[in-house]
Order: C-alpha cells, then sequence, then structure tokens
C-alpha cells in the first residue's frame, strides 16, 4: 500500500544559513492490514518521517528528495489541491499530544463533524449522527455529552479518543499514529492499543504506530523499524527484532526499560552498547547488577529501623462542587480521602495510580502547596499542617519537588545557573554569589552536565537535560526530602534510565528519602522500597515491590500489573 524508497529530508537552518539533514536515505513499505512499528528516541527522525508522507512540512524549509508511493501514486508529485484529497481522507493521522491538536474553542463533536463534512460533503445532522457511531466506535462512554464537551472538559484518554475518531471519520487506508500512547496510565494505553488493533482489523487498514518504547510497539506491529539519528540502523519481523536484535541500539532499548521481573542495581544504558562496553542483549544482567535476597533484607531492617520522617495521619484534600442553588457547596471531590502513611529516612516511598487518583494532589498536599481539608503533616517530628508561611519558608529548605514538566517549571528569560543559584539567594546561604556560583558548578557536575552549560538558557537542552537542570536546583538547599512528581514520564526510556540511575546515585550519596510519583508501575518497582497504591483518593493497597506485583490484593493493583506492555 505504501512504499518508501531512499526519503532523505533537509531542512533549511535561517541562523546559521545551512542545511541539516534530519532523514538519511531511508526505505520501507507498509502492506494492506498491517502494522509497521518505526521505533526511536526524541530526535531520531520518527516523526519527521510521518509528517513527510502527509506534505506537512513547510516546503520552503524542508528539502525532500526520494520516491513515496501510495497505491502507485507518488504523493510528492501531487499538487496542492490533489494531496488535500488525500490527506485526512485516505492517510489520516493521529497527533502526538491531544490536547494541543484539539481546538479548544469548539466542541469535540464539531471537530470530527468538521472533517466529515469537509471530504464526505453531508449535511450537519448527517455529520453528527456519524461522529456519535464513531465515538461509540472509540467506546467513549456518553457519547452524546461528549460531542458537546470541550476538550478542557474531558481525561486525557478520551481526548486520545476524540483524536481517533477524528483519523477513522473518513474510512481511511492508512493511518498514522505518532505517540499515542505516550502521556497515558497504563490501563488507558493498553485500551487505546487494543482499540486500534480492533479497529485496524475491522476496517482491513494499514498502520503505521510511532513510538519511542519498544514495549508497546511489541504490542501492536507486525514489522518493525528502528531509527536512529535519521537512520534505520535495523527493521524486520517484530518477533526476530524483540527475540534476535542484532543493532546496538536496539539491544540498548530493549535492556534499559526497567523489567518488572529483575530486580537491578542500575539499568543500563544505550549509551553503554553504542560503545561496547556491554555487546549482548543481556550482558547488562550478570550478577553483580542483581539484588541479592540478602541485600534486600539488610537494607530494610536498617530503614525501617529508624524512626518515621514523614507521617501522614488521616490526610483529606477536598475540592467543593458549587452547583447548588445559589452556588452553594452540593458536594466535594475527594482528591485525597483519610491517607495514613509513614516514609522512613534513605527510604523510596513509590506511590502509583491512574491519572486523577490523587497522587499529585497528596504529594502537593504534604509540601502545603495546596492546603489539606484535614488531618496531620508530621515533618521530622514537628506537625507542619498548621504552621505560617515564615516557618513554612524555613522548611521549604528541608522538603523539594522535581515537577513532571522541567520545561515549565524553568523560567526560560533565565539561564540554568541563575536558576538554580536562586534558592540559594532566597535562603541566604554561603557568603557571596561568587561562593554560590562555585556550588552551583558542583551541583551541574554532580548531576551529569557540564560547568559550560551555567550560561544556556532551558530552550538550549534537551527534555533529559532539563530534568537534570531540575533535580541540580531540587538538590541546591541540600534537603533531607524529594518529592518527583512523574519526573521521568515524558522522557525517552534512554533518558528515563539515565536520570532514574541518577535518582538512586544520589541517594546513596546524600542519604535522600524519596515519595516517587507514577503511573508506570514498571518504573515505580525499579526505584521503591515500599509502594502505595492509589485509587479515588484512597490507598487501595500498600506493601513490598514482590509482594504488590506477585500476591496483589486489591483488583485494581491487578488490572494496572495486567496493563504493563509485556505482561
Amino acid at each position: 500500500m505504501l512504499n518508501v524508497e531512499n526519503l532523505t529530508i533537509d531542512f533549511y537552518n535561517r541562523d546559521e544559513k545551512t542545511w541539516f539533514k534530519a532523514v538519511k536515505t531511508i526505505s520501507f513499505n507498509v502492506k494492506k492490514g498491517t502494522v509497521l512499528g518505526i521505533v526511536g528516541e526524541s530526535g531520531s527522525g520518527k516523526s519527521v518521517t510521518s509528517f513527510s508522507i502527509m506534505r506537512l512540512h513547510d516546503e520552503r524549509s524542508a528539502k525532500i528528495t526520494g520516491d513515496i508511493d501510495f497505491e502507485d501514486i507518488s504523493l510528492p508529485n501531487l499538487s496542492s489541491n490533489e494531496i488535500r484529497q488525500i490527506r485526512g481522507n485516505q492517510i489520516s493521522m493521529i497527533f502526538q499530544e491531544p490536547m494541543t491538536s484539539l481546538n479548544p474553542v469548539f466542541t469535540c463533536g464539531e471537530q470530527v463533524a468538521e472533517a466529515i463534512i469537509l471530504h464526505q460533503k453531508v449535511d450537519k445532522k448527517t455529520a453528527k449522527e456519524r461522529s456519535i457511531e464513531l465515538f461509540n466506535e472509540v467506546q467513549l462512554p456518553r457519547p452524546e455529552k461528549i460531542f458537546d464537551s470541550y476538550p478542557h472538559q474531558i481525561s486525557g484518554g478520551q481526548k486520545q479518543r476524540v483524536m481517533i475518531a477524528m483519523a477513522l471519520s473518513c474510512n481511511p487506508k492508512l493511518l498514522i499514529a505518532d505517540e499515542p500512547t505516550t502521556a497515558l496510565d497504563v490501563t488507558v494505553q493498553k485500551t487505546i492499543l487494543q482499540l486500534l488493533l480492533k479497529l485496524k482489523e475491522e476496517r482491513q487498514m494499514a498502520m503505521i504506530f510511532i513510538s519511542h518504547d519498544l514495549g508497546v510497539v511489541n504490542e501492536i506491529a507486525d514489522e518493525v523499524a528502528v531509527m536512529y539519528k535519521g537512520e534505520i540502523v535495523e527493521q524486520g519481523p517484530s518477533k526476530s527484532i524483540f527475540e534476535n536484535p542484532q543493532h546496538p541500539y536496539t539491544k540498548g532499548l530493549l535492556a534499559c526499560r526497567p523489567s518488572p521481573s529483575l530486580q537491578l542495581k542500575k539499568l543500563p544504558v544505550v549509551a553503554d552498547f553504542l560503545t561496547g562496553e556491554i555487546d549482548n542483549a543481556n550482558a547488562h544482567l550478570k550478577a553483580s547488577n542483581q539484588l541479592t535476597e540478602e541485600e534486600i533484607t539488610s537494607r530494610r531492617t536498617m530503614l525501617y529501623a529508624q524512626k518515621p520522617l514523614l507521617q501522614v495521619k488521616n490526610l483529606c484534600t477536598y475540592y467543593p462542587i458549587n452547583n447548588g442553588l445559589f452556588g452553594k457547596t452540593a458536594d466535594y471531590v475527594r482528591a485525597v480521602d483519610q491517607i495514613n502513611f509513614e516514609v522512613f529516612p534513605g527510604e523510596t516511598l513509590g506511590l502509583v495510580g491512574e491519572s486523577g487518583c490523587g497522587k499529585t494532589t497528596l504529594g502537593r498536599t504534604i509540601l502545603r502547596l495546596i492546603e489539606p481539608t484535614s488531618g496531620s503533616i508530621i515533618f521530622n517530628g514537628q506537625d507542619i499542617t498548621n504552621i505560617n508561611r515564615t516557618e513554612l519558608r524555613k522548611l521549604r529548605k528541608d522538603i523539594q519537588i522535581v515537577f513532571q514538566d522541567p520545561y515549565a517549571s524553568l523560567n526560560p528569560k533565565l539561564n540554568i545557573g541563575q536558576s538554580i543559584l536562586e534558592p540559594l539567594q532566597v535562603h541566604k546561604l554561603f557568603k557571596n554569589d561568587a561562593e554560590r556560583k562555585q556550588k552551583v558548578l558542583e551541583l551541574l557536575i554532580k548531576v551529569g552536565l557540564k560547568e559550560e552549560h551555567y550560561n544556556r538558557y532551558p530552550h538550549e537542552f534537551s527534555g533529559g537535560q532539563r530534568q537534570r537542570v531540575v533535580i541540580a536546583r531540587a538538590l541546591a538547599l541540600e534537603p533531607k526530602f524529594i518529592i518527583c512528581d512523574e519526573s521521568v514520564s515524558a522522557l525517552d526510556v534512554s533518558v528515563q534510565a539515565q536520570v532514574l540511575n541518577l535518582i538512586k546515585d544520589l541517594q546513596r550519596e546524600f542519604g535522600l528519602t524519596y515519595i516517587f510519583i507514577s503511573h508506570d508501575l514498571a518504573v515505580v518497582k525499579h526505584i521503591s522500597d515500599r509502594i502505595l497504591v492509589m485509587n479515588k483518593g484512597k490507598i487501595e493497597e500498600e506493601g513490598f515491590p514482590e509482594q504488590i506485583f506477585y500476591a496483589p490484593k486489591a483488583a485494581y493493583t491487578k488490572k494496572l500489573i495486567e496493563a504493563i506492555p509485556g505482561n
């Protein structure tokens, strides 16, 4: 159905007045009714390739050569009007971020109906009926209500289903799905993958599924192409790629994802394979990198013989719903509902659950970034639930947070040196700015960056590097306790492995205590001493990682574990 031969894509860099080669002479094909998985890290050329098939690049700044034939039609040779008839009609695309792909000023239904009216030349009534049928087909609850809802009024998983409905609205022969499950919970991710496979079978359409997560690609793809620095370094049937990878990059991608069945001291990273430090796919599993029962028991004995650093007692955070008569409170959203737990010095407590379960609200309530409704928070023997703002500011030195999105956490107007220096100035640490700068330079080295990065701005760094900057800033005040709120969920698997290793190394060096919040159970199991499972504001279950994974008691926990790719 689709045949791509010798595709090369160059982009013009206006600042340097040079051309940059983003994709280098790649070839692949997609047969009717099959799924091609294109896998690789950010910047490998995956999305750039898919955009070239759809002719979505600005042709003034992009130079595309090679053949792209769709059912014997040469797509590069079509006029603008001709490609418009194919784009969205015969070839559709699901974009990575549904919130930015959907127009916030139109309802979800209007946006799907618009695509149907445009391509199928039907009236509004027919387009609405067809849209609601599609919402049913993609298993959206209450399709009529979602038709009239705006994007911000529905969840991330529901927005992604609206995007899938829009992509399917004109019965495409080829569907391109660009990282369609990256930001979703494991359970929603599994549902979306099953839905895409079901729709593919029913409609006999072909699919290109793009992802940086090999585990996800393994669930859905018939054939796999692995991209690295603009080239396809390996391709073939999915089974052979996953069972017998040949290229060091593929081996690295497979190895650096935390495995629920292993307890490794350190995750391998892709660079280990590319440099030849690790030469085969299983070398990282050597005995010296496995945590033994004796080491685990010894650590637990040491941790739990201490007094807790943090005690949370009957903690509640409720949000009023003001839709009663005259704006009176009709009810409450119980985001955190009667929560009790302890965290011990030097421990990593994993907090896991789906979006909306209350994880982030709990983390921010502990920090008093959100005020609790009731209950108590005792940190280092002091009840901090009702302390005043002056005392709270002093406390911030000991308790820090690393947020999910490092770009949103950093001021784009400040270079990263200033961003890390600022908390040192606020808390009046060190005699002067010269001494503070020296401390910042030491921190940059500590988190794997360089001294020369001091004067660079956030936009000049990759996502993984920005997360290191945020971790350096959190460490600047030498805290006892750090809350990591989905701090690796937006990162490529190889970068994720580097940051997870860094978090563990810093804990050993500084005796840090963490609450590690994530919806990814495999990551939480790798990094945590104990795990709390949250659902609807309550703790469903708690225990050591092996208890949670191999003998879960709650049905909700079992559902989360079953949804992990590869399980």
